[in-house]
């Protein structure tokens, strides 16, 4: 974090925006765009000079004006550093209201963000060019001069100039369109709500529109590039229902006039959530429904339904300042699960969401973790909080207040909030007022600590005589931080504990507010198990006795599959903190033979992957025995093909664990079998499998594999078939291989929104991490100079996979002498990350070596 304070960014409140008339004239040809922007303002005070933002943007005019008055006109200087234009008068600008008109121009630029190009070429080879909008958190000062705060809400008037066979699409409904002279078009939109700048989006482009789907008065439409409407279907279905499930559970209709779903070729984010106007990058809006994974299909259905979430909370209310966007970003991930889960009961997301939270869990055991709400001042702290943190985490928090509160008490104070604060701002405060309110309880008393404080507990469960004794601790990977004072190690949280308790037979479920350091229950006579967190709701983890760890593993039958999936997942967590020893963790993996949950799978697959990357090369084909002893059983009994009446997470499951078996295991029995599946005609292969097929064969592969793979990327007929290929050409182990698939992250053959995440795959493949470490540091100032920011951020993460104490240094080195700054804690939480594996490594490795010695 930077040390100056707020007010050094934060725009004077002497002149505030009302309203916006904006007309932009994009020249896709030469990249450029012109504009005029008529921009009602509220003097407060008397002034001659009127500070805004602009950025990257040249100020032709300036002119301020009242009703009946000639023109004032002045003078504009741009601070790029500062990203702000200073208009300058000739006499003072007297309290009141005044039009500031301004004539700029600027240049559609390649980095993803502000009014930007995106490039694609069609079926004939031909290239095109899209201009679209990226605004958050803060670069529609990119776009055209404004007051780019998220408080500083205006209404907007948006008039497009484009040539006659373009599309153009902003928040609005099309108002009217004007044939000009020179034979464009002149496309102007109804007015949006009240707003803030990051929300405003402009498209232009040969797009095309699926037919309109209507929910109630509003049109809901996807568009894309011409050819690929027939993939918008499935993301109308569950948009048309998200908005329907939304307008019922906020209790006030959509707030806009119409909704568009837009797929962007090149797009940094997942999904932008712009009113009314979401635009997405491919992979997230279009799918061939009968040819995509289950995977593939949740992650439509969740950005798809998290992006409409929005439309009320972040866009109709907005948090005051960027501080607080986790208001925005976790409330619309918990609505998400919560719109799929009603839409597809039998997908189970609730329980899936639990692979999710230990994600967010994995950071913020971290001692360079975050609060989910912190201080931000510049505008590069606001983009570092786009993480789990804010997303996962504060999700986690949502539901395990929901779940504390009762669902239908908790909706009453969010419909309370909405309602109070429509068209305008608001703080976490009065989220909790609202449900405070509601409850009728003092929820900061409770929730404070989980917003404002890093961390969250262990909570640790033992036997002492009678009684069952519950004791919290902060949990940390590390005994001390990397730099810096340790933090306070007295510090605790309000946990909401709900404990199961079996005894004879019958299970009793009790509920405590664990608020000091131990709390003890009655322990009944006749003792079978105690499951604390149950339900796996709590963003806690939870360290068993061996005595209550042994008699809960004996009821596993009756612990439920996110219960099972916490159980591991916080079993592995405490044995990479040096809590537990690594052993006693694999023989815990051993009585999950018979394991057929996903979700367990996955964490229990992720350890063993964890594992792989940190053991000496020769001591991998004794992991291999071990990962096919745990994987066989299950494998076997679920064999190749799906059978009827199989749910969707078993479906899951299977590819999974052919990945495993295949990759982690090296079974040349299943690679074998892979090819000869995935020889057959794609309809024959479920396509829950058929990502792991590919996947394998790219493991087991050859030139001659990786040159058809090649040509498969570049050929595919949907976002999803393109996504399987590319990353398949990191799963190769041949260094000349690799070598080609590094070149293609820089030389233009992948998008710069999908190349950092292939450099990062290769960071993290044990087979090329080496070589991909001397290709970044060689080119990093290219990559620097072509990625997204945000791109180039999350390239960085693949250090991490750099797991001995030689590329440690070396890394630590490479950052020093860059200088690197990604914004908020996030290259701090890299590096620690990476000691937390060495140290696991230093620390197990003769342990490991000894236990995998009876697999060999």
């Amino acid at each position: 974090m930077v040390s100056s304070g707020a007010m050094d960014y934060r725009l004077p409140a002497t002149v505030v925006p009302q309203r916006y008339d904006l007309r932009l004239e994009p020249n896709l040809d030469a990249a450029t765009f012109a504009g005029t922007v008529s921009i009602i303002v509220e003097v407060r005070e008397p002034v001659i000079e009127i500070l805004l933002n602009a950025a990257e943007l040249a100020i032709e005019s300036v002119a301020v004006s009242q009703v009946g008055s000639e023109p004032i006109h002045g003078s504009a200087s741009l601070d790029e550093a500062a990203e702000r234009a200073r208009l300058v008068f000739p006499v003072t600008i007297t309290p009141g209201q005044w039009r500031l008109a301004l004539r700029f121009s600027g240049t559609l630029n390649d980095k993803l963000h502000g009014f930007y190009r995106s490039t694609y070429k069609d079926a004939a080879g031909a290239a095109h060019t899209i201009a679209a909008t990226q605004f958050e958190a803060t670069d529609a000062r990119r776009g055209f001069p404004c007051w780019d705060e998220p408080a500083l809400k205006a209404v907007f008037g948006v008039t497009l100039v484009v040539p006659p066979h373009l599309a153009a699409v902003s928040n609005t409904a099309v108002l009217r369109e004007e044939t000009l002279e020179d034979g464009r078009r002149a496309v102007t939109f109804a007015d949006t709500i009240k707003m803030s700048t990051y929300l405003v989006a402009f498209v232009v482009g040969e797009l095309e529109a699926t037919d309109p789907v209507m929910v109630g008065p509003t049109p809901l439409r996807v568009w894309c590039v011409p050819g690929k409407t027939r993939l918008g279907r499935f993301a109308l279905d569950i948009g048309a229902f998200s908005l329907d499930f939304f307008e019922r559970y906020y209790g006030l209709p959509y707030p806009g006039d119409k909704l568009d779903l837009l797929a962007i070729p090149d797009f940094a984010a997942g999904a932008m959530e712009n009113l009314g106007a979401v635009t997405f990058r491919e992979t997230a809006l279009l799918v061939n429904e009968a040819a995509a994974s289950h995977t593939e299909l949740e992650r439509i259905a969740d950005v798809v339904a998290h992006e409409i979430a929005h439309m009320w909370f972040g866009d109709l209310v907005t948090m005051a300042w960027w501080n607080g966007i986790w208001l925005n970003e976790a409330f619309a991930t918990f609505m998400e699960i919560l719109a799929v889960d009603a839409w597809k009961p039998e997908w189970q997301r609730w329980t899936t969401f639990g692979v999710s939270r230990a994600a967010a869990l994995s950071v913020d055991g971290l001692h360079s973790t975050r609060p989910i709400e912190f201080h931000v001042a510049a505008p590069r702290d606001a983009d570092a909080m786009f993480d789990v943190l804010t997303y996962e985490k504060g999700a986690s928090v949502l539901r395990m207040l929901e779940q504390y509160l009762g669902p239908s008490v908790f909706r009453d104070g969010v419909r309370d909030y909405l309602r109070k604060h429509a068209y305008a701002n608001a703080d976490t405060g009065d989220l909790w007022a609202a449900l405070g309110l509601a409850a009728r309880q003092p929820i900061p008393e409770v929730m404070d600590g989980w917003i404002f404080k890093p961390g969250y507990p262990l909570v640790s469960a033992r036997l002492e005589g009678g009684e069952i004794v519950l004791s919290q601790q902060r949990f940390t990977y590390l005994p001390e931080p990397l730099a810096g004072p340790a933090p306070a190690t007295e510090q605790r949280w309000q946990v909401p504990v709900q404990v199961r308790i079996t005894a004879s037979g019958r299970a009793a479920s009790e509920r405590r507010l664990l608020a000091q350091s131990e709390t003890r229950l009655a322990a009944p006579e006749r003792l079978e198990a105690v499951l604390v967190n149950e339900g796996g709701h709590g963003f806690y983890r939870v360290r068993y006795s061996g005595e209550l760890l042994e008699r809960l593993l004996k009821t596993l039958p009756a612990v439920a599959a996110i219960e099972r999936f916490n159980l591991v997942n916080d079993a592995w967590a405490v044995t990479v903190a040096g809590l537990m020893q690594l052993t006693d963790y694999l023989d815990l993996t051993a009585r999950f033979r018979a394991e057929r949950d996903r979700n367990v799978w996955s964490i229990l697959i992720a350890s063993f992957g964890t594992l792989n990357r940190i053991i000496e090369g020769k001591s991998r084909p004794s992991l291999a025995a071990l990962v096919r002893d745990r994987v066989v059983p299950a494998f076997a009994e679920l064999g190749w093909t799906a059978r009827p009446g199989e749910d969707e997470l078993t479906r899951q499951l299977r590819g999974d664990l052919v990945r495993a078996l295949a990759v982690l295991g090296d079974d040349r029995g299943v690679q074998g079998r892979a090819a000869e599946l995935y020889a057959r005609a794609a309809g024959d292969v479920d396509p829950n499998v058929l990502p792991a097929l590919i996947g394998v064969l790219a493991h087991a592969g050859d030139a001659a594999r990786y040159d058809d793979f090649l040509k498969r990327f570049k050929s595919a007929s949907t976002p999803q078939e393109e996504q399987r290929y590319l990353y398949a050409l990191t799963a190769f182990r041949q260094r000349e291989l690799l070598t080609q698939t590094l070149e293609r992250t820089i030389n233009g053959e992948i998008r710069t929104q999908d190349a950092p995440f292939v450099a990062r795959s290769l960071l993290m493949s044990v087979y090329g991490r080496e070589l991909a470490w001397d290709f970044v540091k060689s080119n990093w100032d290219t990559m620097d100079r072509q990625y997204p920011k945000a791109g180039l951020r999350r390239m960085a993460e693949g250090v991490i996979g750099l797991a001995s104490p030689e590329q440690e240094r070396d890394v630590h080195a490479f950052f020093r002498g860059r200088n690197v700054d990604f914004g908020g804690k996030v290259l701090e939480q890299y590096l620690e990350q990476l000691r937390i594996a060495v140290r696991l490594r230093e620390r197990e490795s003769a342990a490991l070596a000894r236990y995998l010695a009876r697999f060999a």
